[in-house]
């Protein structure tokens, strides 16, 4: 496939489990304000929601009744993907963080190994990764597998062979992260050698490192990129994002600029072959 023949896939993530207000005053924390902060991002260009579900102070949560909120404000408006993220929060257990699979999203997020997530440990064992998988597949949502480092995307080709993943795959090459592989072009092909040709894959970038990173990732003929205030919440060095939506907007003229069209939900659910 030609770098540029696909138009590519825009993610937003609206708030993570880390970033908090102390970050940016206009990190959304209820079901309402995620759900506009999505709906905004779709309309500059985002046709992929990943969301993670605060309790109205910050706290993380894995609450479904919460991504279920959100989610219906979302689907009252508009048609993007929408995955819920598996991650969690470093702190939950495993059966806290697939609750959010109870909100009959489109898609999910799906570790394949455990980390050090800076100064925290992220745990996944080979058991819950497998479960979580076979657990998303009974409900009909198709798992994104987010690759930290070079061992995940060897379990997860592991994982692909041995039927716990249905393929082709769709993969997330997360840069950036301390503890993770380092935000470096030579990081993508590290990422992808474990696994099969034809696997749909996609860039997440933190911190300083998300602009540059995926130009790159585009011009390498990325099927997707993702931003948000999730993994970073300055457009420029210095300069807070007045919005989710202007990350969104801003990554979408850099792909025109770079030659790459962007996708619109329809397209998105065709290339990643979501009903």
């Amino acid at each position: 496939m030609a770098w540029d023949s696909e138009p590519v896939i825009i993610t937003i993530a609206p708030v993570g489990a880390e970033v908090t207000r102390d970050n940016h005053p206009s990190v959304p924390y209820t079901p309402a304000e995620i759900a506009a902060a999505s709906l905004d991002a779709v309309a500059a260009g985002a046709s992929v929601v990943h969301l993670h579900a605060r309790e109205p102070d910050g706290k993380p949560s894995g609450d479904p009744k919460l991504f279920a909120e959100a989610i219906a404000l979302i689907r009252a408006k508009a048609n993007p993907i929408i995955m819920v993220s598996t991650g969690g929060a470093v702190w939950m257990t495993i059966e806290q963080r697939t609750l959010s699979l109870e909100a009959n999203p489109d898609m999910c997020s799906l570790e394949t190994g455990s980390m050090n997530f800076g100064d925290d440990l992220f745990l996944t064992s080979r058991p819950d990764s497998i479960s979580s998988a076979k657990l998303a597949y009974q409900k009909s949502i198709v798992p994104e597998i987010e690759l930290f480092d070079v061992g995940h995307a060897v379990a997860a080709s592991r994982m692909l062979g041995e039927g716990h993943l249905k393929g082709p795959l769709n993969v997330n090459l997360v840069l950036g992260v301390p503890g993770g592989i380092d935000a470096v072009p030579e990081a993508i092909p590290h990422l992808l050698r474990p696994l099969p040709g034809d696997v749909r894959w996609a860039v997440t970038a933190v911190g300083r490192h998300q602009r540059r990173m995926l130009a790159v990732a585009m011009l390498l003929g990325a099927y997707g990129v993702r931003v948000g205030f999730e993994d970073n919440v300055y457009l420029r060095k210095g300069q807070l994002a007045k919005s989710n939506a202007e990350l969104v907007e801003d990554i979408a003229a850099l792909a025109r600029q770079l030659g790459r069209q962007v996708a619109t939900p329809q397209q998105a659910r065709s290339i990643l072959q979501v009903k």
